[in-house]
């Protein structure tokens, strides 16, 4: 096993953000969270649909935690794409990633993608799929933390 579980030698410029929302008949819709190098894990969901309203948490996770989350963002390879091909944001609302590793920092703004067809439609759909797969990822495993963090009562 490597090293990659000591936050103080791996992560100590580690940073992400991710946001899907948009402007709509129930006002600003969105998702957002971002996690920073000493664990803080802040998650957002805004919606008012059917009168639901924001829902904020808070957690810190660990440094196994953490180092997952650099593996997935590495393993994807999206600190090597370029956004300026992308489509931009529009009617049907915007999506965002914003990383930091070390002394890498990018930040993605695009339309916000429904299927797999609209990436495929666009002049860079490899991009694209590297953006949707590495935030799937990301907010796959966000959403279970925060599920089992604030679980009071298993069902």
């Amino acid at each position: 096993m490597g090293d990659h579980t000591d936050p103080e030698q791996n992560l100590r410029d580690f940073y992400v953000r991710y946001y899907v929302g948009h402007r709509g008949r129930y006002g600003h819709e969105y998702l957002e969270f971002e996690i920073t190098n000493n664990g803080l894990l802040r998650y957002a969901n805004n919606s008012n649909y059917k009168k639901e309203g924001m829902i904020k948490k808070e957690m810190f996770v660990n440094g196994i935690v953490l180092a997952e989350m650099k593996k997935i963002v590495l393993d994807s390879t999206i600190l090597s794409q370029n956004d300026a091909g992308w489509p931009k944001a529009d009617r049907s609302g915007r999506q965002e990633l914003e990383v930091i590793i070390g002394d890498k920092h990018v930040s993605f703004t695009t339309f916000k993608i429904g299927t797999m067809a609209e990436i495929e439609a666009t002049p860079d759909p490899a991009g694209l799929t590297v953006l949707h797969y590495v935030c799937q990822d990301l907010k796959a495993l966000v959403l279970s933390l925060v599920g089992m963090h604030f679980k009071i009562k298993p069902v």
